[in-house]
């Protein structure tokens, strides 16, 4: 087995979901508002993980204050509310999902199929409102420290959305999960036959102050245009240059002595291809080209899991 995982400090506690758990559309844990503008439909979506809390705090706070769209229709998503209900600051890792992870179901395939679990019922019963989302973000974070980024698939689209989040300064692209298909990658998001655009927002480690002022920033960044919020509060600083890195290699541990030279947190950029990062068993990992950025590393992975994915600039794939 990999070797144990620290214990980490949990700073902010779970939200009181209560007053929106019923939903005011139809369904469980979906709050919905229609303007009488013509506009898109933004979908915010968070607790796809269940001890990923920070963007749910975040919605939280917005409805209470009674945000609602001038423009468009706008649509929050609190997607994995069971997994929340068993999460325990003594071993806070335990309620990221209740049977499988609900961020690598949203292939046909498996929507579609005759396999159920806790997860898989929750996305079919909110599919109906990722099938007409105009904008979706994501929300998430991080269970090591690192530096918060946006996941924006390959396409231009979702990079053209990542750009607008000025939370981070930072934009990765990639081709998704090999263990299945993410929330962004969904179709509708994915087919060059629609304008959707989708990406997912890092806002850093969970449980941390920090992460949630990041999430916080993003969302008013992505609902400023249709809610006409005019800037950014509690002291938020606008990041507007951001740099693109595509992701080409994916390291998986092959074994269970797998571990990093150093503690990265994910960001740095190793300049000399051939730096050695990790040694796998027998087996050395080392950067395959200069300028290698290493995308969140995990410290503790698993025989299997993925430790890392490296990445670098491309301005062609990016625009930058």
């Amino acid at each position: 087995p990999p070797a144990p995982l620290p214990r980490f400090e949990v700073e902010i506690m779970p939200p009181d979901l209560t007053p929106w758990r019923e939903g005011n559309c139809g369904i469980p844990g979906v709050m919905h508002f229609e303007s009488r503008r013509v506009g898109p439909h933004v979908v915010v979506v968070c607790l796809i993980h269940g001890n990923e809390y920070t963007g749910a705090i975040v919605m939280d706070e917005f409805l209470r204050a009674r945000l609602r769209p001038l423009s468009g229709r706008l649509s929050v998503i609190f997607a994995n509310m069971t997994a929340l209900d068993h999460f325990d600051p003594a071993n806070p890792v335990a309620a990221r999902f209740m049977d499988e992870d609900m961020n690598r179901v949203w292939s046909p395939e498996r929507l579609q199929g005759t396999r159920s679990s806790c997860e898989l019922a929750r996305a079919r019963q909110i599919l109906p409102v990722i099938r007409t989302a105009d904008i979706l973000v994501d929300l998430h974070s991080m269970l090591w420290p690192g530096r918060p980024l946006v996941l924006s698939g390959r396409g231009p689209r979702g990079v053209a959305l990542g750009r607008q989040i000025s939370a981070t300064d930072l934009i990765v692209a990639d081709d998704g999960h090999a263990d299945g298909t993410r929330l962004i990658d969904f179709e509708r998001f994915a087919s060059a036959a629609t304008t959707a655009r989708a990406c997912l927002l890092e806002a850093g480690q969970h449980w941390q102050r920090s992460t949630l002022d990041t999430a916080r920033q993003a969302v008013q960044a992505v609902l400023r245009p249709s809610c006409f919020m005019s800037r950014p509060t509690n002291g938020a600083t606008v990041k507007n240059r951001t740099r693109c890195m595509v992701v080409t290699d994916l390291v998986r541990a092959h074994s269970s002595r797998f571990s990093f030279v150093t503690s990265f947190a994910g960001g740095e950029i190793i300049a000399r291809r051939g730096t050695l990062l990790a040694r796998d068993g027998d087996d050395e990992i080392r950067t395959p080209y200069d300028n290698c950025m290493l995308v969140m590393p995990n410290l503790r992975p698993g025989r299997g899991q993925t430790a890392v994915r490296l990445a670098r600039h491309d301005p062609q794939m990016t625009g930058r």
